[in-house]
């Protein structure tokens, strides 16, 4: 009987130690903002030295890529997840996307602006890291090629009114849906200006 391969247990440990310190990161985002993450704090929460950090990430900035990274990572999963049950009218789809993302940017206001706000001057997503929101992106734009959006300009327009009502959401009733509200008469106006054919009754 052929025995099952070794297990690499050094690798899986500094896996799991790489873990714990992302959820220490994000626990320092959610409670005080992503610009008040530090290594000192990361390292603290998790009974670490600072300098140990460096033997798993770089610099705190490798830190918020793999963060970045996971991000995009867990929109991905949740809109791969949610295609098959949207609506089969171009309308109906249209409004489905927007609303998960919708969703799942509101739910979390420090993932939400490191994945799609500039807060952190200092950072810059590596290549390896964007390819997660490449990944999203792909899956968004095939959404639209089905629905018949194809045009730069048109993804756009749709990208800037749902991220505009998601920061108005976030910015002025954080918790409520005063601005979820708007989805689908906003994406009815674009359906609209679109030529998109109407939802069957």
């Amino acid at each position: 009987m052929v025995g099952s391969p070794n297990r690499d247990r050094k690798a899986e440990r500094r896996e799991a130690t790489r873990r714990e310190i992302l959820a220490a990161a994000w626990e320092v985002a959610h409670e005080t903002g992503l610009i008040s993450v530090t290594l000192r704090e990361i390292a603290t929460r998790i009974g670490m030295r600072p300098p140990s950090l460096y033997s798993h990430f770089a610099s705190k900035n490798a830190i918020f890529d793999a963060m970045f990274a996971q991000a995009w990572d867990e929109f991905h999963a949740v809109l791969e997840k949610a295609i098959p049950a949207f609506p089969a009218d171009p309308r109906g789809r249209l409004l489905a996307g927007a609303s998960t993302y919708f969703d799942f940017a509101v739910g979390d206001l420090a993932r939400h602006q490191l994945m799609d706000m500039p807060m952190l001057p200092d950072f810059t997503p590596s290549a390896e890291a964007f390819q997660s929101s490449l990944q999203c992106y792909g899956l968004m734009r095939s959404l639209m090629d089905e629905i018949g959006i194809q045009r730069q300009a048109d993804l756009d327009l749709y990208t800037a009114l749902v991220g505009g009502l998601v920061n108005q959401q976030l910015a002025n009733d954080p918790g409520g849906d005063r601005w979820r509200a708007l989805l689908p008469r906003t994406v009815t106006l674009l359906a609209d200006d679109l030529g998109l054919p109407p939802s069957p009754t």
